[in-house]
C-alpha cells in the first residue's frame, strides 16, 4: 500500500504563505493596471501614452509589491525571532515554570492534568523550544515567515496579472476599447479567483465571484475618475 493510500486526504494549509502573496500580487497587478489603463483611455489620450502608462504601472507595481511584501514579511520574521529568543532565555532560566505553562496549554485543549503534564514533559525532553514555539507562540515550519519567497511570488504574480490587460492594448483594439478592457479583465479576474480557490481547496464559484466583484468596483471608480478629469483638463 502506498503512502497516498494511507493518507487519502490532501491538506493545503502549507501553501498559505506563498499562495496569499501570489493571489494578492496577481489580483493587484490585474486590477490596478486595468484600472490605470481604463482611466487614461477614458480621458481620451493617445494610444502610445496608454501603453506607456500601462508598462510603467506594471514595472513600478511589480517592484513595489515585491519590496513591500519583503519588508512586511521580514518584520514578521524579526518578530518571530525575537519571540523565540525570549522563549529560549525563559527555558534556560526557569525550566519548571515553562513546563507548567506548556502543561496548562494542553490541559486547556482537553487533556486531563496528569496526561497534560506527561505530554509536556516528553515534548520538552525531545525539543523544548520547538514545543513552545509551536504550542505557545503558534510558530510552525509551514507558517513561518519567508520574506524571499513572498517577495518573489508577489512580484512575479503582479507582473503576470498586469500583463493581461496590456495584452488587450497590444492587440490593437480601437473600437469599444474601454468595454473590451473591462470585459476581458473581469474574465481574467474570475479565472484568477477560481484558480486561487482551487489551489487553496475552497469553493471556486465563491472565489471567482468575490474577486470579480471587488475588481469590477475598482475599475468602475477609476474609469469614472479618468473620464471626469479628461473632460475638465
Amino acid at each position: 500500500m502506498s503512502h497516498d493510500d494511507d493518507h487519502p486526504h490532501v491538506h493545503r494549509i502549507h501553501r498559505s504563505g506563498w499562495l496569499r502573496a501570489a493571489v494578492m500580487g496577481a489580483n493587484d497587478g490585474l486590477v490596478s493596471t486595468a484600472s490605470l489603463v481604463m482611466g487614461v483611455v477614458a480621458a481620451q489620450v493617445e494610444p502610445k501614452t496608454i501603453m506607456l502608462t500601462g508598462v510603467a504601472g506594471l514595472v513600478a507595481g511589480a517592484m513595489s509589491m515585491a519590496a513591500g511584501e519583503y519588508a512586511s514579511v521580514s518584520t514578521q520574521a524579526d518578530t518571530e525571532k525575537a519571540d523565540l529568543e525570549v522563549e529560549r532565555i525563559a527555558l534556560s532560566e526557569n525550566l519548571e515554570y515553562e513546563l507548567q505553562e506548556l502543561a496548562i496549554i494542553y490541559r486547556d485543549r482537553g487533556l486531563d492534568p496528569e496526561l497534560a503534564h506527561e505530554v509536556a514533559v516528553q515534548l520538552m525532553d525531545h525539543d523544548a523550544l520547538g514545543a513552545h514555539a509551536r504550542d505557545e507562540l503558534g510558530i510552525m515550519d509551514w507558517n513561518g515567515a519567508k520574506p524571499g519567497q513572498a517577495a518573489v511570488a508577489s512580484g512575479i504574480s503582479f507582473a503576470v496579472g498586469a500583463a493581461l490587460p496590456l495584452g488587450v492594448i497590444v492587440a490593437g483594439f480601437t473600437e469599444n476599447r474601454l468595454s473590451i478592457i473591462a470585459g476581458s479583465t473581469l474574465v481574467f479576474l474570475a479565472i484568477l479567483g477560481a484558480l486561487a480557490a482551487r489551489a487553496g481547496g475552497a469553493n471556486q464559484w465563491v472565489g471567482a465571484v468575490r474577486v470579480t466583484l471587488l475588481g469590477g468596483l475598482a475599475m468602475a471608480v477609476t474609469s469614472t475618475v479618468g473620464a471626469y478629469l479628461g473632460s475638465i483638463l
